[in-house]
C-alpha cells in the first residue's frame, strides 16, 4: 500500500459547491475550500447542487462567482428535453421532445464553453432529462467535458452511447455505479476498451477492488474525485491513497488525469 505521506499533488474533478447561505457563518466556499486544504487537494472542479432544472443557469452563475480567487473552477450543470429511458416508447416520446426556456441549446452550450468562467459540464440526464442531438454535437464541437452521472434510469452504455460516441469528453461520476451498484462500475470498466473519450472518476465508489482494477487495465482513463463536500474530501484523499497500485499509477489518478480531462485544473494561478 502507499503511505499517506507520499508527495502527491491532488487536483479534484467531482466538488458540489452550494450558494451562499448567509454572512452569520463561512460561506460554502469558504468552508470548502478550506476542507480541500486541509485534505490536500489542490485545485477542484465545482458545480452546483443538484435542484429545479429551470433554476441551473441561476445556479451556474453564483457557483462561477463563488469560484473567483480561489482554487476552484466552475463547472455549469445542464438539463435536457428528451427521455434518457432505453425503452422504445421512450424513444417514441423523444421524437415529438422540444426544448423549453430552461433547456440549453446549442448556442447556449457555446456560450458556456466560451466563457472563461466554466471549464465542464455536468449532467444528471435520469433526473434532468437528456439534450436534444443538435446541443450534443454543439458541445462536442467545443471540447468542453461532460461530467455524467449514470445510475438507474441511464445506464453506463447509453451514456457513453449519448457523450462519448458523438465526441464529448466524457467522464462517469461514481464510475458509472450509483448508488453502489457495483455491476454498472464492473461493466463501466469493460466500455473503457471501446470508448476512447470515456474516463471513470472515482467519487462515492466504496469498492476498492473496482477502482484498482480500473486503475491497472485503463491507468489514463481513471481520474480522482472526492464527491465533496459528502463525503469530506479527506476520506476520499485518504482512499486513494491506499488503493494497492504503483505510485506512479496513483499519481496520473490523482493529477494528470483530471487535468487532462480539465487542462485548468493543472494552472497555479
Amino acid at each position: 500500500m502507499l503511505s499517506a505521506e507520499h508527495d502527491l499533488r491532488v487536483l479534484d474533478l467531482n466538488v458540489t459547491l452550494a450558494p451562499d447561505e448567509g454572512e452569520s457563518r463561512p460561506t460554502p466556499a469558504e468552508r470548502l475550500e478550506r476542507e480541500c486544504h486541509a485534505a490536500g487537494v489542490v485545485r477542484a472542479a465545482v458545480a452546483p447542487p443538484p435542484g429545479d432544472p429551470t433554476t441551473y443557469l441561476r445556479a451556474n452563475n453564483a457557483v462561477a462567482r463563488l469560484a473567483v480567487a480561489r482554487p476552484l473552477l466552475a463547472v455549469a450543470r445542464l438539463a435536457g428535453p428528451r427521455d434518457p429511458d432505453e425503452s422504445a416508447a421512450a424513444r417514441v416520446r423523444n421524437l415529438a421532445a422540444s426544448r423549453a426556456a430552461h433547456h440549453p441549446g446549442p448556442d447556449d452550450v457555446r456560450s458556456v464553453a466560451y466563457d472563461d468562467r466554466f471549464h465542464a459540464v455536468r449532467l444528471a440526464p435520469a433526473r434532468d432529462g437528456l439534450p436534444d442531438a443538435t446541443t450534443v454535437d454543439a458541445l462536442a464541437e467545443t471540447g468542453l467535458p461532460a461530467f455524467v452521472r449514470a445510475g438507474p434510469g441511464f445506464s453506463p452504455e447509453a451514456a457513453a452511447e449519448a457523450f462519448a460516441d458523438r465526441g464529448v469528453p466524457t467522464v462517469l461520476e461514481s464510475m458509472g455505479g450509483y448508488p453502489l451498484d457495483r455491476p454498472s462500475m464492473e461493466r463501466a470498466v469493460g466500455l473503457l476498451d471501446d470508448h476512447e473519450n470515456l474516463w471513470l472518476g472515482t467519487a462515492r465508489v466504496p469498492y476498492r477492488g473496482v477502482v484498482e482494477r480500473a486503475v491497472q487495465e485503463h491507468p489514463d482513463r481513471v481520474a480522482f474525485g472526492s464527491g465533496a463536500p459528502d463525503p469530506h474530501p479527506s476520506v476520499a484523499v485518504t482512499a486513494a491513497r491506499t488503493l494497492d497500485v504503483p505510485e506512479n499509477l496513483l499519481r496520473r489518478v490523482v493529477t494528470d488525469n483530471p487535468a487532462r480531462v480539465v487542462p485548468a485544473l493543472a494552472s497555479d494561478d
